[in-house]
């Protein structure tokens, strides 16, 4: 059997307003669950008390998000300045200026 070999290149991921997308996600999740809330009773006649909880759960789920989309922001902006710095302080080297693991020792 031959090995699968793509036609194309994968493209860049899309980067947007991550922060701004899973806040604001997990503010409709939680106005959700407050919305069913006084509604517990026709939920509970109905068995479908699962509709409540899941949006709490969306609304929990949602605030680990946040922490974890703010620090992955965090991450990329000081990767993105670690390397902007050693740009700035490689371009007197001269020719050749080495990117990558063996340029740190690795």
């Amino acid at each position: 059997m031959a090995k699968w070999t793509p036609k194309y290149e994968a493209p860049e991921p899309l980067e947007g307003p991550v922060v701004a997308t899973i806040t604001g996600g997990t503010i409709l999740w939680f106005v959700l669950f407050l919305v069913q809330v006084p509604f517990y009773g026709w939920f509970d006649d109905r068995d479908l008390t699962w509709w409540v909880w899941t949006c709490l759960a969306g609304a929990g789920l949602g605030l680990i998000g946040i922490w974890y989309v703010r620090k992955r922001d965090a991450a990329i902006k000081r990767h993105e300045a670690e390397r902007a710095a050693e740009t700035g302080a490689g371009t007197g080297t001269g020719s050749g200026s080495a990117q990558g693991p063996e340029a740190h020792g690795a």
